[in-house]
């Protein structure tokens, strides 16, 4: 099968086989499980591997000299490696484990904040922001990459600024490109929209971002789960993403920066595992990935995490965003076939992630996802996180549906169907 190709169905089922829990039925209905998006499930090649490591090498990494910390150190940064190859990165050491994406963004933030107050001497210099340098953001970020950035501006007195988006919630290179300009430091953008699907013009921003001096960070939250991601050759200068949603754990997140630019950063989170000399004066930094990686580590989440992206790159990344594209053609068709929906984001025939939020004329988001449950199909509804883009459309809340791997056309097809009978139930298309 060619590199590029849709997954078939055969392949599906068997990929469904290892998700015990998609193996069961919800209020009496088989799970339809579209809600990938927030968390995927996890296969039992990643629970064994992480309970595998519980159960035999178990134990602190980067201490001690016994035989189980010198397995779990190792697995722990084999994970890394394996991590590090994964998204393209030139080292290892490029990969720092955080808690989540949250966690990940913040780390940069706070740590440009540390930097912009004297932290890190003359290393740090480059990160420092003024009052009236600017911080770009886009109007249809997560919570994630917008609170952080509100918060460095108000510690530093730089200025927020956002690319605004157009009606169906998508926005273009050339509107990035009316925004950046000379005293622009940070371009924070998500490279898959986790509600309209869209697919950043990563080149085109990082291109203007660098014609200005300004740091580059990438959200790829719903890009590393469902696409090829090479850091390098998208050119930004830090990528986040969290674990939980590629098929592997919660409690973990990866922060991808360039080396260069980790060990010149001050870290924000401080106390054991980060140091190299500690007086009761003052202590002193270990280079990166260490430097920020403080306390006691996330190291079962690690392994699982690896073999989550082992999984990943047996099925083949250009067959995962196939598969998921073809089935995001197959919901925006059907969707389009019914009266009084409203769906945000780019059209059928431009490619995006495999999901679509929508609203349902007279219908609530919130009921619209509890008739959808009854029948056994799992979406999420609200405001995804991302308020202000939802401020934009004029709509308070949406229902989305998101597929993964695991995800069947008859799943979108029942999905469909049943939102094609939301409207007569509640009334509201009389």
């Amino acid at each position: 099968m060619a590199p590029n190709q849709p997954l078939t169905e055969t392949e599906v089922e068997r990929i469904r086989a290892d998700f015990p829990i998609l193996q069961q039925d919800v209020n009496g209905q088989p799970l339809a499980y579209l809600d990938s998006g927030a968390t995927a499930q996890r296969p039992v090649q990643v629970l064994d591997a992480e309970r595998r490591f519980l159960e035999h090498d178990n134990a602190a990494v980067h201490r001690g000299a016994h035989t189980l910390a010198a397995l779990s150190t190792d697995a722990y940064e084999e994970a890394r490696a394996t991590v590090a190859q994964f998204i393209g990165a030139a080292d290892p050491a490029e990969v720092v484990w955080t808690a989540n994406a949250t966690d990940a963004l913040n780390l940069v933030a706070y740590g440009i904040a540390n930097a912009s107050r004297g932290r890190g001497g003359v290393d740090a210099a480059r990160f420092r922001l003024e009052p009236g340098d600017e911080i770009v953001v886009t109007e249809a970020e997560h919570h994630a990459n917008l609170v952080p950035w509100q918060e460095l501006a108000a510690l530093t007195g730089a200025v927020l600024r956002w690319v605004p988006v157009a009606d169906d919630g998508t926005w273009t290179a050339a509107d990035a490109e009316a925004v950046i300009g000379p005293r622009t430091r940070i371009v924070a953008f998500a490279h898959v929209s986790n509600v309209t699907g869209m697919v950043a013009p990563v080149a085109a921003v990082v291109a203007a971002a660098r014609a200005h001096g300004a740091l580059t960070v990438l959200d790829a939250c719903q890009s590393a789960p469902h696409r090829p991601l090479d850091v390098e050759q998208l050119g930004v200068d830090f990528a986040a993403f969290s674990g939980h949603k590629m098929l592997g754990p919660n409690g973990i997140g990866v922060l991808w920066g360039r080396s260069e630019l980790l060990n010149a950063l001050p870290p924000f989170r401080t106390g054991g595992s980060m140091i190299t000399t500690v007086t009761m004066e003052s202590s002193e930094f270990m280079p990166a990935p260490e430097r920020f990686e403080a306390g006691t580590q996330p190291v079962s989440q690690a392994i699982a995490l690896a073999e989550a992206v082992r999984y990943l790159q047996a099925i083949g990344m250009e067959r995962v965003r196939a598969h998921e594209e073809s089935l995001a053609r197959r919901m925006l068709v059907g969707l389009a076939a019914v009266p009084g929906i409203r769906v945000v984001g780019p059209p059928a025939d431009v490619p995006r992630s495999g999901l679509a939020s929508f609203d349902v004329d007279g219908v609530h988001a919130h009921d619209v996802a509890q008739y959808l449950d009854a029948q056994g199909i799992a979406v999420r509804s609200g405001h995804h996180c991302a308020q202000p883009l939802h401020r934009r459309l004029g709509l308070t809340a949406s229902t989305r549906a998101s597929t993964y791997v695991y995800t069947t056309e008859q799943d979108v097809d029942r999905f469909v169907q049943a939102v094609s009978e939301i409207r007569a139930y509640f009334g509201a298309d009389a």
